[in-house]
């Protein structure tokens, strides 16, 4: 008996490997290192050498509301090149909550006056889904263009309005943001 009991104990060396990787665990969980969200094939095709810039998470009154993650091609960002923004929620949301908290965001930093936002607001509710935990929109920018929307890896839409993916990205990548420390970490400048 005492036998299979000593030759069910880990050795020292098993303990400190699950020590090891119990402590890497607990730190990724206490800094909040968001997972990034890998982009769906249709974006990568979209532009060659994607690579992810930053990654953040915002919360609100500490509650934990999306992984962002940004991914700019060998570039760098810079606005008259492509970028893409991958939201990963971690809870659900309604299509007109998403559109509605988009919309006053981009009233708040200038974006447009009322009658494009209310053009906008028509776009963001053909191509916004209801999302549930777990799921992903991956937003991305193109230049002269507009912006594409991706819902799990599929096409959602378009808005065919350059005026519009600037107003939308700077939700998140304006100076003026409500989310200071998500944008520095999309833009790789914090830690």
């Amino acid at each position: 008996m005492c036998t299979s009991f000593t030759s069910a104990m880990p050795t020292p060396s098993e303990r400190g490997g699950r020590l090891s990787r119990a402590l890497l665990l607990a730190a990724v969980l206490l800094t909040g290192w968001p997972a990034t969200a890998a982009l769906p094939d249709p974006v990568k095709a979209l532009a060659p050498n994607w690579q992810a810039l930053g990654t953040g998470e915002a919360r609100f009154i500490g509650l934990h509301l999306y992984d962002a993650s940004l991914w700019v091609t060998a570039q760098g960002y810079r606005e008259d090149l492509p970028f893409a923004l991958a939201l990963t929620y971690s809870r659900s949301f309604s299509r007109a909550l998403l559109v509605s908290t988009s919309l006053d965001e981009m009233r708040r930093l200038g974006g447009a006056d009322e009658a494009r936002l209310a053009r906008w607001k028509l776009s963001l509710e053909q191509v916004f889904p209801d999302v549930a935990a777990g799921e992903t929109i991956v937003g991305v920018h193109m230049p002269g263009r507009g912006a594409l929307f991706y819902h799990q890896g599929r096409l959602s839409g378009e808005v065919a309005d350059p005026a519009f993916a600037r107003a939308f990205f700077a939700i998140w990548l304006d100076s003026r943001t409500r989310v200071p420390a998500l944008r520095a970490r999309l833009l790789g400048q914090a830690s």
